[in-house]
């Protein structure tokens, strides 16, 4: 058997980050068994489902290195068979047409709740000739479910889960104006996708014993079911919006690296030893769902910062320098200067927002803002000695090993200590107490930049 997956979002939002660690997760299982990942976008809901929102999804599938191995699959063209299969149900007696009403339907809702029972249908059409039908009244096809006995979920995760067939009513799947319910078309498509495995959320674990009632009565062999638990806030809440970012795209512009966000999300309720960096193909190798806990997950944004941080500082310069200059908005070759202090400047960030904040003085000229504390660097004397060390500069090829030298002749020269000269020199060239090593970011500036921001720096105000 060839293991094959999917991810089925609805396109009437965004990706958010409960969706992506569901199709991480269908995603791993799949490579883990040799077997292939799908994707089906979900889009009976026309009112809703927008062109722009399933973009969205797809792209922030691409962002995360989610590959499907099929073109997408999209619900909204396959409705001619969802009814087919009603109608294949119909015929062989697994399902019957309801002629109930909406006024009808509405009082039995009511009457249930008064009574303290749930709202169930109450199955008056089950047995009844379509001949007694009124008038007028189009009717819903439901499923003839069994009365007796019980539903069973052999769960991946959950374990096995059991409910009472007497629980459960007739569900409708195909609607009175002919279109079909989701969880109809649920099953037919995962039928004729051949899945094997549905790896979903475990609010989707009540609609499966419903599912498989389906698949019993057009006689197919259901998939293997995994529900994994929900992502809550730190609060212990569902995650929201409150919580802070939800879209996976919103991580992507707070400066989160891909591969970060999915080795966080692995670990969100995944467990494999105290390994805190897992790679994508040691990710593939380990995954299984015996790993996958019952328990609600956390989202902690401060455990994901600091490993974005860790592959921040393992990530290639040339990649980094290409994100930075696209959030700057410079060119290759104005960002050259990034590119010579890139191994300096990501030690310190944990974001590419951080990072690119960190490298944003390197273009923005003498003119640059100047935070309080290097302002206060600059007073009269640290002005002085600028002025000689520029001279100084301005006879050296400017490289770091030439910087380096001419600061540390003018502190032995003028009797201070070389951070005495370095810190102002600093504070005039970033606009900032902190940089990378001072003669790397001199070197990086050349010589006619940094002769710019020191004449600039001296300068009378």
């Amino acid at each position: 058997m060839t293991v094959r997956t999917r991810f089925a979002p609805s396109p009437t939002g965004l990706l958010h980050i409960g969706g992506a660690r569901t199709a991480l997760f269908n995603w791993l299982f799949a490579r883990h068994h040799g077997g292939q990942f799908l994707l089906r976008i979900e889009d009976t809901d026309r009112e809703r489902s927008t062109a722009a929102a399933t973009q969205v999804i797809l792209d922030g599938l691409a962002w995360l290195g989610l590959d499907a191995d099929e073109e997408p699959v999209f619900q909204s063209g396959r409705q001619a068979r969802h009814v087919a299969v009603a109608q294949a149900m119909l015929e062989s007696g697994h399902a019957y047409r309801c002629f109930a009403s909406a006024e009808e339907l509405r009082q039995m809702r009511e009457q249930a709740i008064a009574e303290g029972r749930p709202p169930r249908y109450d199955g008056r059409w089950r047995d009844r000739d379509p001949s007694e039908a009124p008038p007028g009244i189009a009717p819903a096809i439901r499923l003839r479910a069994p009365r007796t006995g019980e539903t069973v979920v052999d769960d991946l995760v959950q374990g096995a889960v059991r409910v009472g067939n007497a629980e459960l009513d007739d569900m409708v799947i195909l609607r009175s104006d002919g279109t079909p319910t989701y969880l109809h078309a649920v099953v037919v498509d995962d039928h004729d996708m051949a899945i094997t495995h549905v790896i979903r959320g475990d609010d989707h674990l009540t609609n499966t014993f419903r599912q498989l009632q389906v698949y019993a009565a057009m006689g197919w062999t259901p998939p293997h079911f995994g529900h994994i638990p929900l992502i809550h806030g730190a609060d212990g809440a569902k995650l929201s919006k409150r919580h802070g970012a939800v879209s996976v795209l919103e991580f992507r512009t707070q400066g989160f690296l891909p591969e970060a966000l999915c080795n966080y999300l692995l670990r969100l309720g995944w467990a494999h030893g105290d390994a805190e960096v897992i790679a994508r193909e040691q990710a593939i190798r380990l995954f299984d769902l015996d790993g996958v806990g019952r328990s609600a997950a956390r989202m902690d944004y401060a455990k994901l910062t600091h490993l974005n941080g860790i592959y921040l500082r393992q990530a290639d310069d040339d990649r980094l320098t290409a994100e930075v200059a696209a959030r700057l908005g410079i060119d290759s070759a104005a960002a050259a200067p990034v590119r010579l202090l890139m191994p300096g400047l990501k030690e310190r960030a944990k974001t590419l927002a951080e990072l690119t904040d960190s490298a944003a003085f390197l273009v923005r000229g003498p003119k640059r803002p100047m935070e309080p504390k290097a302002a206060a660097l600059l007073t009269d004397a640290a002005r002085t000695l600028l002025h000689e060390l520029a001279a100084l500069l301005a006879g050296t090829d400017f490289s770091a090993a030439a910087v380096d030298a001419a600061l540390r002749s003018l502190a032995e020269r003028s009797g201070h200590k070389l951070g005495q000269v370095a810190q102002p020199l600093r504070a005039a060239l970033t606009g900032s107490t902190t940089s990378p090593p001072i003669d790397a970011t001199v070197a990086a500036l050349g010589r006619t930049e940094t002769l710019a921001r020191i004449a600039a720096s001296i300068a009378p105000a």
